[in-house]
This record gives structure tokens, C-alpha cells and sequence, in this order.
């Protein structure tokens, strides 16, 4: 299976422990107060990582968009957080025995979150898929990174992963990813998860989950995926771009529960019978007993023969092999038929 090492030694793998990221996005409405709760919660709800976002009013849109739309400039500048308070959120997480991660908008600030934030590693939004040039930059680093795919055609995706690869990339993840918020069951296509595995063999695969609930992450390690990244809200009744569709700590904790589980669950393709299942078999399979009373000297026929629990005799499927048999002795219906009701060798 194609597997991924973070700079923390984190070791992420198709259809090993999903690595699950909480994703604050702006729920903590530029207030380093809540990002530090939320990172509370993040650690109290069993996550891997806490992933932030390193946009600024300077790195997300143009000063024309701006002139237009200035009700943008307010939104970002009211729900970004300044660099050295990413920083202490980073240190704080560590301590909270969190990764700490976010996603970049510019060259300086990837290096920020290489350098001094010392993320495992870098987020790549979707966004990016066709900014060629980021990529590149990015990709220099040499840091292991989680790209997401969302809006992207495959020749897209492609793309962008061979820039990644040519600058210098080595280690990555790839997360399947439908940007649209809240995503609809109809648009999610889990399958393709497998489709990005079958086209990138060399990666794992992962999952950016957008929808209401969990069913979606859950089905997604399922199907293997390699890591979940799901947005975590405090509230998400409170105003900001995705506390709506964001989940709530205590449905936070029942999705990672249950993602654990069902990776547990997962096993292995080979068919393996426990110990357990074997004294189970004793108790719930069937021996062969005999249909009536029957006298000694008799050459047993089929209809002779019946199958009943507990599975502590000859097996049902030896009833062919009795067949034409003859009894030692007179035996009675209803009773089990051992091997010293025969004459004849029954291995013979």
C-alpha cells in the first residue's frame, strides 16, 4: 500500500489508521481565544492534527476585487490570523500533542509554515491546481504535502502532481475533494478515492469531507482513504464562511470513533478462523445422529442418517462415507453416531 512520512515521523497509509484532521478553516473568527478552544477540542475529541489557514487580505484577492467587493476586505481581514499568532497556535498544539498544519496562499507563507511553524506538513487547497508556478515553489521545499483535488479535472490533477514531483516533491497525499459547501450525497463519489489510487499508485489517498455528518468519512475509510479532513466548528450555529456545514465537537468525537473502528474492521483479505470461532463451531455446527432406532449388523442408507447441533461428532459432511456402512451395535434415534458404532474404518 502507498504510504507517506510527515516530518513528525507520522507514517500515513491506504487502509491503515486514518489520520484525521480537524480543519478550523475561520470558525475561530480571528479570535486566537477560540482557536486555542478549538484546539482543545480538536485534542479532546482524539484528532491527529489541527489544520488552520495562513490567508491574508493580501494573499487571497486582488486590490480591484477588493475596490468592488469591499465587504470581502472586511470578511477576510475580520477572520485571519496574523502570523505570529499562528505561530503560538502551532506551539500550543505541540503541546497539546497535536500536529499543526495550514494551508498556504504565498511563497511567504510557506515558508513561514516550513520554517518557523515547522508544520509535518503543507496543505495545498484546491484552488492551487492550476497555479503552476505556487506549485513549483512548494514543491521545492521538499516537505511532504496533502493536496486536494476539489474543481479539478484528472488531467488537471495530473498536472499539478508532476509539477509538484519535477520541483522536488517526494512525499504526498492526495485528498479527494468535491468544493462545494455543504457537499450533496449525489455529488460526493466516493469511488473516486479508488480512482485516484488506480492513477496514483505511489500516493495514499484521502478524503476532504464537506458534507453534514460523518456517513461520508466513514465510508471513505472504507474504502481505505489514508486520511480524513473534516471542518470543526464550536458553534456552528455562530456567523463565519463554513460554521454552518462545519461539525460540533461532540459529533466530532462519534466520527473519529467510528472511522477508528471501521479501519480496525477492515482486517485482512485472507480468510483467518479465530480460536474463538472454532469453539464456536463445537457448539453451533451439526454432527450426524441417527434418524431411528437401528439394529446391529445394519448397513446404513441415507435415510438413516440425519444432522442435528451440537458439532462435537462426525461432521455432516462425512454422511456420504457412511453411507453402506454397518453398525457394531444397536443405537438409538436421536443419538450422536461415533466412529465406535461402525465396523468399518471410516478413513478407510
Amino acid at each position: 500500500m502507498a504510504r507517506c512520512v510527515f516530518r513528525d515521523g507520522t507514517e500515513v497509509a491506504d487502509y491503515g489508521r486514518p489520520y484525521v484532521v480537524a480543519e478550523v478553516n475561520s470558525s475561530h473568527n480571528g479570535n486566537a481565544g477560540t482557536a486555542r478552544r478549538m484546539i482543545d477540542a480538536a485534542a479532546e475529541i482524539g484528532c491527529d492534527c489541527v489544520k488552520f489557514q495562513s490567508w491574508s487580505a493580501k494573499s487571497l484577492y486582488s486590490a480591484t476585487y477588493y475596490a468592488e467587493n469591499p465587504i470581502a476586505k472586511r470578511f477576510v481581514d475580520r477572520f485571519s490570523l496574523a502570523p505570529e499568532t499562528l505561530a503560538e497556535l502551532a506551539t500550543y498544539a505541540r503541546e497539546k500533542d497535536l500536529a499543526f498544519s495550514s494551508t498556504p496562499y504565498s511563497e511567504e507563507e510557506v515558508d513561514f509554515l516550513v520554517d518557523t511553524c515547522r508544520a509535518p506538513y503543507l496543505k495545498i487547497a484546491s484552488m492551487e491546481l492550476d497555479n503552476l508556478d505556487f506549485l513549483a515553489y512548494i514543491g521545492a521545499k521538499r516537505v511532504p504535502l496533502v493536496l486536494s483535488t476539489g474543481m479539478g479535472t484528472m488531467e488537471e490533477i495530473r498536472r499539478a502532481v508532476k509539477t509538484l514531483e519535477t520541483a522536488g516533491a517526494e512525499q504526498m497525499v492526495l485528498l479527494h475533494c468535491v468544493s462545494i459547501y455543504p457537499t450533496k450525497v449525489e455529488t460526493i463519489n466516493l469511488r473516486n478515492i479508488l480512482g485516484l489510487r488506480k492513477a496514483f499508485p505511489k500516493y495514499p489517498i484521502g478524503f476532504s469531507d464537506h458534507t453534514e455528518g460523518d456517513a461520508a468519512s466513514v465510508a471513505a475509510v472504507a474504502l481505505g482513504a489514508a486520511l480524513i479532513e473534516k471542518h470543526l466548528t464550536l458553534d456552528h450555529t455562530k456567523v463565519g464562511m463554513d460554521n454552518g456545514m462545519a461539525t460540533e465537537p461532540a459529533a466530532f468525537s462519534a466520527l473519529v470513533v467510528k472511522c477508528r473502528m471501521v479501519q480496525q474492521g477492515l482486517g485482512a483479505e485472507e480468510r483467518t478462523v479465530y480460536a474463538e470461532e472454532m469453539e464456536q463451531r463445537r457448539k453451533m455446527r451439526r454432527s450426524v445422529i441417527f434418524a431411528r432406532d437401528l439394529p446391529a449388523g445394519h448397513v446404513l442408507a441415507r435415510s438413516d442418517l440425519y444432522a442435528k447441533r451440537p458439532g462435537t461428532g462426525i461432521a455432516p459432511d462425512r454422511m456420504g462415507a457412511l453411507v453402506g456402512k454397518t453398525l457394531a451395535r444397536a443405537v438409538r434415534a436421536d443419538t450422536l453416531l461415533c466412529r465406535e458404532d461402525i465396523l468399518e474404518d471410516l478413513d478407510a
